[in-house]
């Protein structure tokens, strides 16, 4: 009977000393049973290393090289931004382009992408249709333009590509959450909704003015 008395009074000292020390501060190294390999010798970023003769860690990169090796030359080309058309909106001579990167195909696929990434990114602010009527003019938001005047229906696309990439105005970069080719299918539905808010009856192909109740 005497251990059992002996055990319960060095568990009860045991605990009492454990949760003492709770809330308390100490700069030593913490007591690591399985520490994991979570101390390796290594070199840290900017560190100073006494195997290089100028002391540094970091070293420079060869002159002239360039990124390669990621995968494929299209995914080289995505990496390196080298097409100017498709990631800045301009020709060889700096100037906003016209219509579309060679990179772009537009079909019917790629304008349901522009509508995807528009009605998320876009709507809210420019509507549904376009006219600039979202829903944050309900808010207060009064100034957002809408697309169907003049001066928006002749535009360059690689002006509203640049626009999409840095912002304007109130409008901040949307760069980080739409891909460059997600842009360009987002201008894509864009000139599809300018088409449709100015279209006539002579735009409607023969084959389908029946389906319109056209004669």
């Amino acid at each position: 009977m005497r251990y059992v008395y002996l055990t319960v009074f060095f568990i009860v000292v045991l605990a009492v000393s454990i949760l003492g020390f709770r809330g308390s501060l100490s700069t030593r190294t913490p007591l690591e049973i399985f520490p994991d390999m979570d101390h390796q010798a290594k070199y840290k970023p900017q560190a100073e290393s006494k195997f290089f003769a100028d002391g540094r860690v970091d070293r420079p990169r060869p002159a002239g090289t360039v990124a390669f090796g990621r995968m494929s030359d299209a995914a080289d080309a995505n990496f390196l931004k080298a097409d100017p058309a498709l990631f800045e909106g301009k020709d060889a001579k700096g100037s906003w382009i016209k219509g579309y990167p060679s990179a772009i195909t537009v079909d019917a696929k790629f304008l349901e992408r522009g509508q995807e990434k528009y009605t998320i990114y876009c709507a809210p602010c420019h509507g549904a249709v376009g006219d600039g009527n979202g829903i944050t003019k309900q808010y207060g938001m009064g100034a957002t333009p809408t697309y169907h005047d003049e001066r928006l229906r002749n535009i360059a696309e690689g002006d509203l590509f640049n626009t999409i990439t840095h912002g304007k105005g109130n409008m901040l970069s949307y760069a980080e959450k739409l891909a460059a080719q997600d842009r360009w299918a987002v201008i894509a539905y864009v000139r599809a909704l300018q088409r449709a808010a100015h279209a006539t009856v002579a735009d409607v192909p023969a084959e389908h003015k029946s389906q319109l109740g056209i004669k």
